[in-house]
């Protein structure tokens, strides 16, 4: 059985191998069929999930690392080396990987995943921001811890992938005016007479990417509103417990090799 995935052809063409799994092409029984990456899939229905993944990035599913989200700041840093059920239990929601091969994971059901790559450096980043870690812009965290292990500003690469989208994150008036804090300079709230604030997540995670950064013509969007399309993703909005976990991953691979030029 294949895993189902989307990439961005941004990632692709900076050689970043990655992946935005849906839920399709997976072990898991109903309700949280088939691919799901939630901690309910355990056994051998949770490793055929992992080694269909891993197989989708070309790694060893002992170097696809993710952590327990807590919807925080926090940044691990993986190496290859670490034992994998360590990392998984470290609370965090933005996983680094500095070495060749090893890939850095986060699981989303309807929060916005983020992969971000250093074309230089190859040192990668997959970041897990919820409405509450986008309030406390997790994504400059993300973006600070890649400069520290890359040692450099970095030559930034990004995707967001499918979560809730505007159409679906329907949210109280205090949650919207704090989400729009967060990026004051774009209408990131819609508002219509007779129903709740609506909020573009997508709109102020790529001003974050800006402001900390990235090119705003290096972020590209990969689309999917995960409470709309019930047949490609998990949604907690949508189904609560019964809601699976979508996992988004990038590899890191080997530096750039920058020829010196001699007179």
């Amino acid at each position: 059985m294949t895993a189902e995935f989307l990439r961005s052809t941004l990632l692709d063409a900076a050689g970043f191998r990655h992946a935005f799994f849906t839920r399709r092409g997976g072990y898991s029984p109903a309700p949280l069929d088939s691919l799901d990456f939630s901690g309910s899939s355990t056994g051998a229905d949770g490793l055929a999930n992992l080694n269909a993944a891993a197989r989708v990035l070309g790694i060893d599913a002992a170097h696809l690392y993710w952590v327990s989200q807590v919807h925080g700041r926090e940044v691990v840093v993986v190496h290859g080396e670490e034992n994998r059920g360590d990392v998984l239990a470290r609370k965090a929601d933005v996983v680094v990987a500095s070495s060749a091969e090893v890939a850095s994971g986060v699981k989303v059901a309807d929060c916005v995943p983020l992969l971000v790559g250093d074309r230089a450096s190859g040192v990668v980043a997959a970041i897990h921001s919820g409405w509450q870690g986008t309030a406390r812009n997790v994504v400059a965290a993300a973006i600070a811890g890649l400069r520290q292990v890359s040692g450099h500003r970095g030559e930034w690469v990004a995707a967001i992938g499918p979560h809730i989208e505007v159409c679906c994150f329907e949210v109280g008036e205090d949650v919207a005016q704090q989400l729009a804090a967060c990026a004051p300079e774009r209408t990131t709230v819609q508002r219509s007479p007779g129903r709740r604030p609506h909020v573009d997540l997508r709109t102020i995670v790529r001003a974050q990417l800006v402001a900390a950064g990235v090119a705003d013509d290096a972020i590209e969007d990969v689309k999917g509103c995960t409470k709309c399309d019930a047949t490609r993703f998990f949604s907690y909005r949508r189904d609560g417990q019964r809601s699976g976990r979508l996992l988004a991953a990038i590899v890191a691979r080997a530096p750039r090799i920058r020829r010196e030029q001699t007179s």
